[in-house]
């Protein structure tokens, strides 16, 4: 599958694929905010969550799939790291603030973050239409966030001074994001196969 994955870069259907894929991805890490701010403790909520991905990968990552070279084990020991950072800064901001606020900025945030990153990384240019679409979704997140601010009334020291904290951890979060983005996108496209990379970056996930 990784070599039919492969062989549509740069194809019609391959933009198809990843426009789809994207959608499902972004599915997803809705479903997963929400079942992990909805339990009573989020740190422990996301290492259930990481345990049992990792433990589903694990199989795939050591019987299926080819082993990664040195240059991607370095790669996912950086991946390994700043998905700690980014999930404790998600946790945090799970715990102090409200989903309908910390969220949007958390997703607002990293997409913003990630196109000038991939600019410097893998040279991608942007034409006035595509950054005007990115300036539009972000803009409308930010904006959603806002509202739900606005709704929850933080109107007092305490509450605003929390809010505050909860709006930095989720700024933070949405940095981690751009960042393992940035690096998933290389490691990827270093691999020979693109799910030894996932599957391995799943498993080391589970791990911490």
């Amino acid at each position: 599958m990784g070599d039919t994955i492969v062989a549509l870069a740069g194809t019609g259907a391959g933009e198809v694929l990843a426009l789809v894929l994207a959608l499902l991805s972004a599915l997803a890490h809705a479903v997963f905010g929400a079942i992990n701010k909805g339990g009573r403790d989020p740190y422990l909520n996301r290492g259930a969550i990481n345990l049992f991905y990792g433990l589903i990968a694990l199989p795939f990552a050591l019987f299926v799939l080819p082993w990664p070279s040195t240059e991607l084990w370095l790669l996912l020991i950086a991946v390994y790291f700043i998905h700690i950072v980014y999930e404790y800064f998600q946790a945090r901001a799970y715990e102090i603030g409200g989903f309908t606020v910390v969220y949007p900025i958390a997703r607002g945030t990293g997409p913003l973050i990630t196109v000038i990153a991939a600019g410097f990384v893998f040279g991608e240019r942007f034409g006035p239409v595509q950054w005007a679409g990115l300036l539009v979704l972000s803009g409308a997140i930010y904006g959603l966030a806002w509202a739900n601010m606005r709704t929850l009334g933080y109107d007092d020291f305490h509450r605003a001074r929390r809010l505050r904290a909860a709006i930095l951890a989720a700024l933070l979060t949405g940095v981690c994001i751009a960042g393992y983005t940035t690096i998933d996108g290389y490691g990827v496209r270093l691999a020979q196969n693109p799910f030894t990379f996932l599957a391995w970056m799943f498993v080391s996930g589970g791990a911490g």
